[in-house]
This record gives C-alpha cells, structure tokens and sequence, in this order.
C-alpha cells in the first residue's frame, strides 16, 4: 500500500499493512488534522518503507511528548515513530488507492468537539487505552 503527502514529495510504501484502523477525536489530534479527528494505523517500523523524501520531514515534539512530522513543502502530516517503541504511527488519508481499511476504534471520546456527531462504528474508549490494549484490538 503505497502513500504520498499533498504535493508528492514524501512517498512511502507500508508492506502487509493492518486493515483496521482508529480515528483519535483529542485536541491534539484535531489541531494537527483541521478536522474532527485523524485516521490512522500502527504498524511496526519494518512495515513502513520509505521511497522519496525523506529530506522533506521536519518535526515537531510538544513537551507533553506529543509528535507530529510534517512534509516542510506542503504541510502534510506523514509517518512518524511513536515515542520509544518500534512503531509507526500512519495517517491514513495519504494512502493511495482502494482499500478495504476499516475503523475498528474511536479514541478520546470523551474530549471530541462539541460539534462532532458521535460516532455510531467501532469502540468508544474516553481515554487513550494501555498501547498493548490498544494494539490487540487494531489486530483483531
């Protein structure tokens, strides 16, 4: 399954990649995404292959720990590695083609927008579940 950001300078391959997906509705996530939420999926580092632009990539770490890697061209958020484990976080709007992915899980729940409709697929969790909960579930 291949990707690429908005004006196509950072491309990415991600090899068997997961079918579910989960959608994170926290502040902070709403902020890097403009929207209501962001899609994505986990996959282990080895998964994601990196095809062009990797020089593009430029970082953003809050204190909090919170990452968020971007395409310097045009802004697009890309793959980046969750804190001190061996995986990728992949935001999956960038993905090319059809896809069979589905939304298995709904994150932060309980800090959505007021104006967001609630979401009526997948498991409602308020919080951010223990990452191996979290992992378990995606792979399901």
């Amino acid at each position: 399954m291949r990707g690429e950001c908005l004006c196509g300078g950072v491309e990415f391959e991600v090899r068997d990649p997961p079918q579910r997906l989960y959608q994170c509705h926290c502040s902070l996530c709403r902020k890097q995404s403009g929207a209501a939420s962001n899609a994505a999926f986990i996959v282990r580092g080895e998964q994601l292959v990196w095809l062009a632009g990797q020089e593009l990539i430029s970082s953003y770490v809050k204190p909090s720990g919170f990452r968020s890697d971007f395409c310097s061209k045009c802004g697009s958020p890309v793959p980046n590695p969750l804190r001190d484990t061996s995986f990728v976080w992949v935001p999956v709007g960038l993905l090319e083609g059809s896809t069979t992915l589905s939304i298995a899980m709904h994150l932060f729940i309980g800090s959505k927008a007021s104006w967001e409709p609630s979401p009526v697929s997948g498991t409602l969790h308020e919080e951010m579940p223990v990452f191996s909960e979290l992992l378990k579930e995606l792979r399901s």
